[in-house]
């Protein structure tokens, strides 16, 4: 099988530039859609619609339900049908993102705009949507032949965002690194259908050491609502690296076990990203790191304020029952957990979850 690596067409950051999105947009088509949730939509429709219509565009919005589930992209492929518009433009977390996409390859040709609103996770870069019930549970991911026409992240909107959100994506990018080299170790293959190329996974071994080495001093920023170099470093490792390195370098256990932990309620309430993080622990036990290497990351999770027990995500004494649905769901035929170098099973990953607490309460 042949090396593949894919990403957007243009990647834009920066402090003020939802201002700047009609002149980046403007060639892409005439009638621009501008899909977010009510919260998203007081933060940034009038500067956006502003932004199109000066730029020659003509531009209205919809407001996003909150879940991308079929219904949903279903729904809003209507409403973009019905306006004719040629341009969807995703504004705000990775649901409203990945359901912008879905609208677009549901349209006879046309354009997608990724403007994440918060740097939470590596959706905006992507060429696939995460799909879950109208209840929030995975069932599963929709993959596309096109890459958002553009990104861009205004890093004021991101830093006046909840700094959950920007933990959040530091969890996803972390994630980005251990996923991607298992990949690469077994031969796996990438998200985007071919081998990992050496670009994706040093893009990846990036985004970890950019989280390293910037994550607390950008985490403290952001409680105070100010965009510093760090801050810019730990958004561009969040979005861009991160989403070139999980595509085109490969996805493994964590984001597998993230799935199976969404079929549990009571994760609910816990992001894409806390969630995750649960889910790159467990992987690093599965692999056998060593104490020092798996408490350095704990150390490290703790003090951004990531979540590193299953109590943090709402998984308060799991029974052996409800870790079994985990782990048989991670374990799915279809889950990237088998990119993993050696063979995963069901019990393996009970067992790895049961460790996590373990290490989480030795590690204080």
């Amino acid at each position: 099988m042949s090396q593949i690596f894919k990403s957007p067409a243009a990647y834009v950051q920066g402090r003020g530039v939802a201002d700047e999105i009609g002149t980046h947009a403007a060639s892409l088509g005439e009638h621009a859609l501008l899909l977010a949730d009510e919260v998203v939509l007081g933060l940034v429709e009038d500067r956006v619609l502003a932004s199109l219509e000066d730029a020659g565009m003509d531009a209205s919005s919809v407001e996003f339900q909150g879940e991308s589930s079929e219904a949903e992209v279903d729904r809003i492929t209507e409403v973009v049908r019905d306006r004719g518009a040629d341009v969807v433009i995703g504004a705000g977390g990775g649901k409203a993102l990945d359901t912008a996409k879905a609208v677009r390859e549901n349209l006879d040709g046309g354009a997608m705009v990724s403007m994440p609103t918060v740097a939470s996770t590596d959706a905006p870069t992507s060429a696939l949507s995460v799909i879950y019930s109208e209840h929030g549970e995975f069932e599963e991911y929709w993959f596309y032949n096109e890459h958002p026409d553009l990104v861009l992240v205004d890093t004021d909107i991101v830093a006046d965002a909840p700094t959950r959100f920007f933990r959040s994506g530091i969890a996803d990018g972390l994630a980005t690194w251990f996923e991607a080299d298992a990949t690469y170790r077994s031969d796996g293959d990438n998200v985007v259908g071919g081998k990992p190329t050496r670009a994706g996974h040093r893009l990846a071994r990036l985004c970890y050491e950019t989280l390293r080495e910037h994550g607390r001093s950008a985490v403290d920023a952001v409680e105070r609502d100010a965009v510093t170099e760090s801050v810019e470093a730990v958004t561009e490792a969040n979005t861009l690296l991160s989403g070139l390195g999980f595509e085109s370098g490969g996805l493994a256990a964590a984001h597998s076990i993230h799935n199976g932990l969404t079929q549990l309620e009571a994760t609910h309430d816990a992001t894409h990203g806390e969630k995750v993080n649960i889910g790159t622990i467990t992987q690093l036990v599965l692999e056998g790191r060593d104490d020092a290497f798996i408490e350095d990351y704990v150390e490290f999770s703790r003090e951004i304020g990531l979540p590193v027990a299953l109590s943090d995500i709402g998984l308060e004494d799991p029974t052996d029952e409800q870790l079994d649905v985990v782990a048989e769901a991670a374990c799915d035929p279809e889950e990237t957990i088998h990119n993993q170098p050696f063979e995963v099973t069901p019990p393996m990953v009970r067992d790895a979850l049961k460790a996590v607490d373990e290490i989480a309460e030795r590690v204080r």
